[in-house]
């Protein structure tokens, strides 16, 4: 992979963000992580190159929301949306908002890095 593909965490618990952090960067990865839409947003990041793990349910803007905001700007980053929470309206509405996966929590290590390493080389995750 090369260092110019950045994953970058968006979730609201720093226990997941930190871990999720610390994981990618054992597999080499850089990773920048952010505590809210808003936040990522207000980075104003180039995600041009890289992946966004994101957390669907989160304070404020919500992951299906921030991805509507990041279509509505033009990027084209694949999105691999992660929830604690399931149901089927969700997997249409964050698949339809354009995720490339979503991902139950808790995650396995290998299930995100496949579906990461998948993401970053355009493969069609699902």
């Amino acid at each position: 992979m090369s260092g110019s593909q950045t994953i970058f965490v968006v979730d609201d618990d720093d226990a997941v963000r930190e871990s999720t952090r610390a994981l990618l960067e054992s597999y080499g990865m850089e990773v920048e992580d952010f505590a809210s839409g808003g936040e990522f947003l207000s980075a104003n990041p180039k995600p041009h190159c890289g992946c966004l793990l994101l957390d669907i349910h989160m304070p404020g803007m919500s992951g299906p929301e921030l991805m509507d905001e990041l279509r509505a700007r033009g990027a084209t980053i694949p999105v691999i949306a992660i929830t604690g929470r399931y149901d089927a309206g969700l997997s249409a509405r964050v698949k339809g908002a354009g995720a490339v996966n979503l991902l139950l929590k808790p995650v396995d290590d290998a299930e995100l890095k496949a579906t990461i390493d998948r993401a970053l080389n355009g493969e069609s995750v699902r």
